[in-house]
């Protein structure tokens, strides 16, 4: 599956199970939302002042555990 990424908030559609405007099931923006909100909370809490290197932090180390992973029908 390809992630597609977001037409804008206020292209986000409501209504039956996937967005019309990106195609992707509102459990996944809505899992993807807890996500960016938690790991904003964390650099907030934590008081980072450079942010960017916590983002390119967290990309990397999601990056190499998920390349790691086994994969399914792949």
């Amino acid at each position: 599956m390809k992630f597609v990424t977001c037409a804008g908030r206020n292209a986000c559609t409501e209504d039956g199970s996937h967005c019309r405007a990106c195609g992707r099931s509102h459990d996944e923006i809505n899992r993807l939302r807890r996500l960016t909100d938690d790991i904003t909370a964390f650099a907030l809490e934590m008081g980072y002042d450079n942010v960017d290197d916590y983002l390119a932090y967290l990309c990397a180390k999601a990056g190499k555990k998920i390349s790691a992973a086994p994969r399914e029908g792949y």
